[in-house]
């Protein structure tokens, strides 16, 4: 992982690790229900964009390095494993 791209997904994974601890707090005191389902949803949501971020840096490093060697079997596999992880996202 690009050393700008590892930094920015390690601080986002420490608020969303702050976030989950939140939750665990929440559920400890009996907070409301909604607003423990809210806070679910925010962390899924961060969770999301962290994903983005990691698959942004590996098209623009990993796929783009395979297309840019020219090993057309490394390139097929880049692709192919590309291609199966937005098919596990879609889920």
């Amino acid at each position: 992982m690009h050393k700008q791209a590892k930094a920015q997904v390690q601080k986002r994974l420490q608020r969303i690790e702050g976030q989950v601890r939140g939750l665990v707090r929440m559920v400890e005191e009996d907070r409301y229900c909604i607003d423990i389902i809210t806070q679910i949803a925010a962390v899924r949501a961060a969770l999301r964009r962290v994903g983005e971020e990691v698959l942004r840096d590996h098209v623009a490093h990993c796929v783009e390095g395979a297309i840019a060697s020219g090993d057309r079997a490394d390139q097929r596999r880049k692709i192919a494993e590309l291609m199966e992880v937005l098919r596990r996202a879609e889920r």
